[in-house]
């Protein structure tokens, strides 16, 4: 853990093997993100369509999730539509 001093200006300087750790080079931008109590510097993505690409690649697809969701709900509408339906008609014939 590094321990570094904020100058009158607030920059604080971030030392160089978590720079390069981090890819960070001059003129590169960090999110200051505060965390209720703590703060962290994130790396931003330089190219945040292209380095997310693919990353949920191999996992579990969430439009089929979501279509399986949606036919689920439609089945248990109709069921109780269907329902609803045949107490109408038994009601009806009671009633006559």
């Amino acid at each position: 853990m590094a321990i570094v001093k904020v100058s009158k200006k607030g920059w604080v300087v971030i030392p160089h093997d978590i720079r390069e750790r981090y890819g960070i080079r001059p003129g590169d931008k960090v999110h200051v993100i505060d965390y209720g109590g703590r703060i962290a510097l994130v790396p931003a993505l330089k190219d945040p369509i292209r380095e997310l690409h693919g990353m949920f690649k191999g996992g579990p697809s969430l439009t089929e999730a979501l279509l399986e969701d949606r036919r689920w709900e439609r089945e248990q509408e109709e069921r109780k539509y269907e329902e609803w339906v045949a107490r109408a008609k038994e009601k009806s014939l009671r009633d006559g």
